[in-house]
């Protein structure tokens, strides 16, 4: 890779370390150290997830107007200075609202990111995306590894841990992200000037719209393994520690093979989309596997199998946004994406919740089978309204 694109990489890992920190630890903090009801938790993820929504549109929209540099080291800012603030205070409404504020600036890092990625090696298609996505599961592995241990002895050391690693990030980015695009990145072209004027729902953002239904409907399923099969595991007699070893299994497999796939995968499949697609049907084997799943040795199959398909489907989503978007409207169309990914993740937990309340744990996984061929269908067909041309771009 270039080296412009391995200093994304080592700055998409420093960020994403020090969000780790916390994430997976946030339920049990307020629940068991703030004494609030594990509804008021899900709640405050929510809200969280919610931020991070904004941060994202707002981000994608701010990295067209003022460029990369700008708006990565705003995004940086505003989290850093939350982090700071929970370093020091982590009472309830404190907490409520760092969160809030960390969820927001992390938003905004993350489309830039990936659009900055796509500026800087535009003929890397899939391998670019590839090494982020690498790099975001390589911090989660370390952040939430390091979150653990740090945990033992005492939250106080969380959450100054959090800010140490955030203040590093703001540093790297302040120092190595300077100069990484064009220096005309966010000036008034001509070119941009015409993008401006049109309001028009294009072919191309219509075609990203309907492949992120897709994509909410895929993170619909794979969030349930962080909500409500860890609850079935434990109803099985599978203790807890088996479970966390499912997402280290997860982690160690994305950062060994993900490189791998991303070489021998277009010599396998031509089409991105069509690597889509499959990846897609490998995560309805695997939520048909778990339906009769009842030791540990299945579900970790399982895992094996989903990480197989989140490696050819979560790189692509970024990909095709990059090819379908205006040179103005990059990181527009990034920000979208990530929201897709985020909304996704509010909205599975909650819908997986209720309907496990209702009827059984068999049903959701049916019915995630259900929604995902709903996502495939449309993944077959989003892209009818592009030109032969655009479509070639990235096929």
């Amino acid at each position: 890779m270039p080296r412009k694109v391995w200093i994304l990489f080592i700055g998409m890992f420093i960020n994403v370390t020090a969000i780790s920190f916390i994430w997976p630890l946030n339920t049990i903090y307020i629940h068991n150290h703030l004494g609030k009801s594990l509804a008021l938790a899900g709640l405050v993820l929510t809200l969280n997830s919610f931020a991070s929504v904004l941060g994202s549109m707002i981000g994608g929209y701010l990295f067209d107007k003022l460029g990369s540099y700008r708006t990565i080291v705003m995004g940086v800012s505003i989290s850093v200075i939350g982090a700071i603030i929970l370093a020091f205070d982590h009472q309830w409404l404190v907490y409520v609202t760092c969160l809030l504020i960390t969820g927001f600036g992390s938003g905004m890092v993350f489309p830039s990111t990936y659009a900055l990625a796509g500026k800087v090696w535009p003929e890397g298609g899939t391998k670019t995306f590839s090494a982020i996505y690498v790099a975001q599961n390589a911090g989660m592995a370390v952040g939430a590894a390091l979150g653990g241990l740090i945990a033992s002895y005492s939250f106080d050391y969380i959450f100054i841990g959090n800010a140490v690693v955030y203040v590093a990030f703001t540093l790297f980015v302040i120092i190595a992200f300077r100069g990484m695009a064009e220096s005309n990145e966010g000036k008034k072209t001509k070119e941009k000037k015409e993008g401006d004027s049109s309001r028009k729902l294009t072919p191309s953002l219509k075609a990203l719209m309907f492949l992120c239904i897709a994509y909410i409907c895929c993170w619909f399923g794979y969030t349930q393994w962080q909500a409500t099969i860890s609850v079935h595991m434990q109803s099985l007699g599978i203790e807890l520690t088996k479970y966390s070893l499912l997402w280290t299994i997860n982690g160690v497999l994305i950062v060994c093979l993900q490189p791998v796939v991303t070489l021998i995968l277009p010599k396998m499949i031509k089409s991105i989309k069509n690597q889509m697609m499959v990846g897609m049907v490998i995560f309805i084997s695997s939520f048909l596997l778990l339906i009769v799943a009842q030791d540990f040795q299945m579900f970790v199959v399982s895992m094996i199998i989903i990480t197989l398909g989140e490696m050819f489907v979560w790189p692509a989503i970024p990909t095709i946004a990059n090819h379908l978007a205006p040179s103005d409207k990059v990181g527009f169309y990034q920000g979208i994406v990530n929201s897709a990914a985020t909304v996704g993740k509010m909205i599975g937990p909650l819908l997986g919740g209720i309907i496990v309340d209702m009827y059984q744990i068999n049903m959701l996984f049916i019915l995630i089978v259900a929604v995902i061929v709903v996502a495939i269908v449309i993944t077959s067909v989003y892209d009818r309204g592009l030109s032969k041309e655009e479509v070639q771009l990235y096929n």
